[in-house]
């Protein structure tokens, strides 16, 4: 059954073709390790390829024994695994950040070394039903936008994909237990330091019991209303650009090129507020490929900026952008 379900959704969002590589993101948990069996089964059936990534952390004692368990898992697999052991407390603290975030990071960059070492295209991730619930809970919690209700999304810059996303982990569990496969229990998940294991452990069930025992699936279809008026608002923000532009398309790839998009600052003024914010974030990201960094606060004083139409003023939302204002234009502008 489980199996069908991840089958349907790969289908559904086309998040493994015919040839793909894939780089499986393993920690030995139960929805990594099912998330790990499951896509060996179905490598042969669709003709792709798969290898493992693993980070041991080195925070907890069981680090090591997690390590073996998935180095042994997929040797009996026959599965290439690969394998990064890194003190994340140290380079946290190093770098002043936080465990959880620095982990993350560090993660990820392990995990397209090992893409970029075999060839391959694309990262699977063992993210589930509950871990985008929660994380769209998170989002309503610190001032979320609508595009916080989207929570995980199944697949992103096409190249990391989530066939689990719409499995809950009461159902991974129960596989797991089904096939014998005797996944490694991470006890800090119990743990409600970080502002997750909270909602977990003390949010989430509250709710259950109080006021909705199916608050997962409500939540879900809540996502999935608003992932569908996102795409809608995304093709209407996209044709505004295109619209707005000032130069050919082809112009428009050399201007990027040289590290600056100009917008028509008149057509900008008359559009609606929402598509206003939502063309400044399309094209700081056109242009420097991330919107990281730049908050709602710096949205509104760029849109407050350019409705006074005062010409050589220009504002700078992070070191590395540039919004200036000059002759009836905007100059969206790198800087090195």
């Amino acid at each position: 059954m489980l199996k069908e379900q991840v089958i349907n959704t790969i289908k559904k969002y086309n998040l493994i073709e015919k040839g793909d590589s894939i780089v499986i993101g393993v920690s030995g948990g139960p929805d990594s390790i099912c998330l790990l069996h499951i896509i060996n089964e179905l490598k042969q059936e669709l003709n792709f390829k798969i290898y493992v990534a693993h980070v041991n952390h080195m925070i907890r004692k069981e680090a090591d024994e997690e390590t073996d368990y998935v180095r042994n898992f997929c040797k009996n697999l026959g599965i290439e695994c690969y394998i990064k052991r890194i003190d994340v407390i140290k380079i946290a603290n190093n770098l002043k950040r936080g465990t959880e975030e620095t982990g993350r990071k560090i993660r990820y960059e392990f995990f397209n070394e090992v893409l970029e070492k075999t060839n391959s295209n694309k990262i699977a991730t063992a993210h589930n039903n509950n871990d985008k619930v929660e994380t769209i809970i998170m989002n309503i919690l610190r001032g979320s936008g609508t595009s916080g209700l989207k929570g995980i999304e199944p697949i992103r810059d096409e190249k990391f994909i989530r066939p689990l996303i719409n499995i809950e982990r009461e159902e991974i569990e129960n596989y797991c237990i089904n096939n014998n496969l005797n996944p490694k229990i991470d006890k800090s998940n119990n743990e409600n330091i970080y502002t997750r294991n909270k909602i977990r452990n003390i949010v989430i069930p509250y709710v259950k019991k109080e006021f909705n025992p199916n608050i997962i699936k409500t939540i879900n279809r809540l996502s999935e209303v608003v992932n569908e008026e996102n795409e809608y608002l995304n093709k209407i923000t996209k044709q505004t650009f295109n619209e707005i532009y000032i130069g050919a398309r082809n112009a428009c790839s050399q201007q990027k090129e040289d590290g600056q998009i100009i917008l028509d600052l008149k057509k900008f003024n008359k559009l609606e507020l929402v598509i206003k914010r939502r063309l400044i974030i399309y094209t700081i990201n056109e242009l420097m490929h991330t919107t990281e960094g730049i908050e709602k606060i710096n949205i509104d004083d760029i849109i407050k900026m350019c409705s006074k139409n005062i010409g050589n003023k220009y504002l700078m939302p992070t070191k590395k952008i540039k919004i200036l204002l000059k002759k009836g234009k905007i100059f969206f502008i790198a800087v090195n």
